[in-house]
């Protein structure tokens, strides 16, 4: 039916939020592409560690951009499947379920369908990516005294979106063959957040097993 392809259609571009581009000729830019560099290496608990000499919050803050990218971009793939119809609430498996607050405009904890959530979670992490005062793009402009609790926030809530795609759109990954591609984004992210220790472990538990199977090779 035409009206419900064009509904989801334009739902879909509208949760796929545009790419934050790190600037050319930046230092974060270098450091994004020492980022990738040591990624094509395979090796990735070596390509999560903190290059030598660098400042802790501007390899957290490349970082914390180069996943909301992947995650928008994995979510993008898979929008059609995520629908106010087949998950009405934010979910990752039975046990799990996320109600929405931002602190600001939403204070009081709400329940809405995933495809709200994840929507109102990446224009949040956007709004905050975009803050110059809280990432700053410049060289030279200091990071602010909170920034690390900020990426925590982000990246625990980026986490959510891997976990709710990985219990309820598992299928449609495998169909649309980017369950590489979701495994590689994932087995990253996890490795990064462990080795600065970014998320607390109760809220890694929606994914705990896929996380030890991931990792256990590695070790």
């Amino acid at each position: 039916n035409i009206s419900s392809l064009f509904c989801s259609g334009s739902r879909s571009s509208k949760t796929f939020k545009p790419k934050k581009n790190i600037p050319e000729g930046s230092h974060q830019y270098e450091l994004l592409k020492h980022a990738e560099a040591t990624l094509g290496s395979g090796n990735l608990r070596m390509a999560v560690m903190l290059p030598e000499g660098e400042d802790l919050n501007e390899w957290v803050a490349v970082n914390t951009v180069d996943f909301f990218n992947q995650i928008n971009m994995l979510y993008g793939t898979i929008t059609d499947f995520c629908t106010e119809e087949s998950c009405p609430l934010m979910s990752a498996g039975p046990k799990y379920e996320y109600h929405w607050a931002d602190g600001t405009n939403i204070k009081k904890p709400i329940k809405c369908s995933a495809p709200k959530y994840i929507d109102y979670l990446m224009t949040w992490v956007q709004d905050q990516l975009d803050d110059e005062t809280l990432f700053p793009s410049k060289i030279g402009v200091p990071f602010p005294k909170n920034f690390m609790s900020v990426a925590k926030t982000i990246l625990k809530r980026l986490f959510r979106v891997y976990a709710h795609i990985y219990h309820q759109h598992f299928d449609p990954v495998i169909q649309l063959q980017e369950e590489a591609h979701l495994n590689t984004s994932f087995k990253h992210f996890i490795f990064f957040v462990q080795e600065f220790n970014l998320i607390d472990r109760r809220e890694l538990a929606p994914l705990q097993e896929l996380i030890e199977k991931l990792t256990s090779k590695d070790r």
